[in-house]
C-alpha cells in the first residue's frame, strides 16, 4: 500500500509540473543575401514589439549567433518567447499580429526553424 501510495504521487506530481511547465517557442532565421542591414534591424524590432501585442506572451528575448564552432548554419538569429502553457502558444500562433508579421517577414528569410519545447 505504502508503494502503491509513494507511486501515485509521483505520477500526480509529475503531471502536475508537465501541465504548469513553460512552453518556450524558439525561432531561428537565416536571412537572404539580398536582406539590407536596415530590413534586418527593422525585424528586430517588429518582433520585438510583436511579442507585446499578444497577451499570452510571457517572456522574449532574442540575440545573434556568437557561437566560434561554425555549426549554425547561416543562421543568425534566434528569438525565444516564452508562454505559461500550450494555450497560450496556441494563441499565439493564429493571432492576427503574428500573422502579419510572417507574411512581413518572409520574404526576407532564406530559411526558418521553428522548436517548441516545454521546459523542464
Amino acid at each position: 500500500m505504502k508503494h502503491l501510495f509513494l507511486s501515485l504521487l509521483i505520477i500526480m506530481t509529475t503531471a502536475a509540473n508537465a501541465i504548469e511547465a513553460p512552453y518556450r517557442h524558439v525561432v531561428f532565421f537565416k536571412f537572404k543575401d539580398s536582406a539590407t542591414a536596415e530590413q534586418v534591424r527593422v525585424i528586430e524590432k517588429d518582433f520585438a514589439e510583436l511579442a507585446k501585442k499578444v497577451p499570452t506572451v510571457k517572456g522574449f528575448e532574442w540575440g545573434t549567433n556568437v557561437s566560434p564552432e561554425g555549426l549554425n548554419d547561416g543562421f543568425t538569429h534566434c528569438f525565444l518567447v516564452t508562454f505559461a502553457d500550450k494555450a497560450g502558444l496556441e494563441v499565439y500562433l493564429p493571432h492576427a499580429e503574428h500573422e502579419a508579421f510572417v507574411a512581413k517577414i518572409k520574404p526576407l528569410l532564406e530559411k526558418v526553424c521553428v522548436v517548441d519545447y516545454v521546459a523542464k
